[in-house]
């Protein structure tokens, strides 16, 4: 896959996470089946912006310093509830079916 079909795919991928449910970075690239967190990462930065970015959050449950506060705010108006500023992603974690 060239970068360009892996952009796509990861922006796909994000446009799949149903409303109230979020997925990790790790999440997003084992999905898309090439890369990594940090690939995943700086797609997101570079391209996310498009794409219902909010729903992609730190494997700790914790949003990106960066776009904390918006993306919390985000999250619970997709019905996410956060808790001490953290997701429980055994709660709202996407588990996409094959």
């Amino acid at each position: 896959m060239d970068r360009e079909e892996y952009v796509e795919a990861v922006l796909q991928a994000v446009e799949s996470i149903p409303e109230g449910s979020v997925a990790t970075y790790g999440d997003i690239a084992e999905y898309v089946g090439q890369g990594g967190p940090r690939q995943v990462g700086a797609i997101m930065r570079e391209y996310g912006a498009s794409v219902p970015w909010w729903r992609v959050i730190r494997a700790s449950g914790v949003p990106a310093d960066e776009v904390g506060d918006e993306q919390l705010h985000r999250l619970r108006s997709d019905g996410v509830r956060i808790t001490n500023g953290r997701v429980n992603l055994r709660q709202f974690r996407w588990n996409p079916q094959p």
